[in-house]
């Protein structure tokens, strides 16, 4: 079943300023995800309902949309994209 993968806006970003091999590396991994194809994994704890997708030393962090579409909503390299996104996430909770 191929679903519609939403990137947002920081992630096109963040894409745009990575060499041409992992950025090219980041579009491929969007689009095997159509398919839910990949290194997929889920998020547990304060992170349950994401899914982190690794693409070399980066990962996308998405969930799955009311309507069944797929939003890559952050991605940053692995030593950093848990607490970052975390800190966000919750800051996103409490406002």
């Amino acid at each position: 079943m191929s679903r519609v993968v939403r990137p947002s806006t920081p992630v096109i970003e963040y894409a745009r300023q990575l060499a041409p091999e992992p950025r090219r590396a980041v579009k491929h991994a969007l689009i095997e995800l159509r398919e839910e194809r990949g290194d997929i994994c889920a998020l547990e704890g304060n992170l349950s309902g994401y899914y982190r997708l690794r693409v070399g030393r980066h990962r996308i962090i998405f969930n799955y949309a009311a309507d069944g579409a797929i939003e890559a909503i952050f991605i940053e390299e692995r030593h950093l994209v848990y607490e970052l996104f975390e800190a966000q996430f919750i800051k996103r909770l409490k406002s």
